[in-house]
């Protein structure tokens, strides 16, 4: 079994097909699915998802690209949390990409998700684009390692990684690894330690080979991880035994 531990089902082309999207999953032997929480406004939608349905769950949070919504504070990420189909915090993180001015509302927004995390014993969800060196130094500061928790669509070096890894977190991959010229992705991917990776398709975004261009859906994080075990040398069967594992211990959720 295979674990998408990151996806937008909730987003339009998903979430209008979504019965589809989930017999897709389940033939290509992807037995779970976390829809990830970008806004306080989008919840009430990703709930209504995830809530009945037992490969379906989700995490609570505002995504540091969003400027112009409602901002979360501390007691409502814990009370979102509360619920039992919300296994993480997230997505938090930064990102001077779409952010160049690096404003410190993108930095305090991304502390109070820490706290939340650390309250509520379940793991943050980190998006980090352009702002690495400022995303480790809040980690630290925060104690982030006490939640734990996935640096999601990892782009960056293979020193952040290892310090990433250092202060307890877990690397995720994306379909950007099966991409012909993300050779240092490759690179990183490779050295990473088989128990610390988590694979993920960012869906409806960045779909892997071969269907890279096309909109993405949990269903292809099957090439991810294939391509994961021909960077690696090994089968395709122990990495998604292995990530599987890594997820359900870090997101405290028993295999199907």
């Amino acid at each position: 079994m295979l674990v998408d531990s990151h996806c937008h089902l909730d987003f339009p082309g998903l979430a209008e097909n979504i019965d589809q999207v989930i017999e897709s999953m389940e033939e290509a032997g992807v037995g779970l699915a976390v829809c990830i929480g970008v806004s306080l406004e989008r919840m009430p939608a990703l709930m209504s998802l995830v809530e009945d349905r037992g490969n379906l769950f989700a995490t609570v949070g505002v995504h540091p690209e969003q400027k112009d919504c409602l901002e979360p504070d501390e007691e409502t990420l814990l009370r979102l949390a509360s619920h039992p189909k919300v296994i993480g915090i997230g997505e938090t993180g930064l990102d001077y990409h779409w952010h160049p001015e690096q404003p410190e509302w993108q930095r305090e927004r991304f502390r109070t998700h820490i706290r939340a995390a650390k309250r509520s014993a379940k793991p943050l969800v980190i998006h980090m684009r352009n702002a690495s060196e400022d995303t480790l130094r809040i980690m630290e500061e925060e104690g982030a390692g006490e939640a734990g928790g996935v640096m999601h669509c990892f782009t960056e070096s293979l020193d952040t990684a290892r310090k990433a890894l250092d202060l307890g977190f877990h690397i995720s991959f994306s379909g950007i690894v099966t991409f012909r010229n993300a050779r240092e992705i490759k690179e990183v991917a490779k050295a990473m330690p088989l128990e610390r990776i988590l694979v993920e398709t960012d869906s409806p975004y960045l779909a892997p080979e071969p269907h890279r261009g096309k909109p993405n859906q949990p269903a292809y994080v099957r090439h991810v991880a294939e391509e994961i075990a021909r960077l690696k040398g090994i089968g395709l069967e122990e990495v998604a035994r292995a990530t599987t594992e890594n997820f359900c211990r870090l997101f405290k959720v028993s295999p199907q």
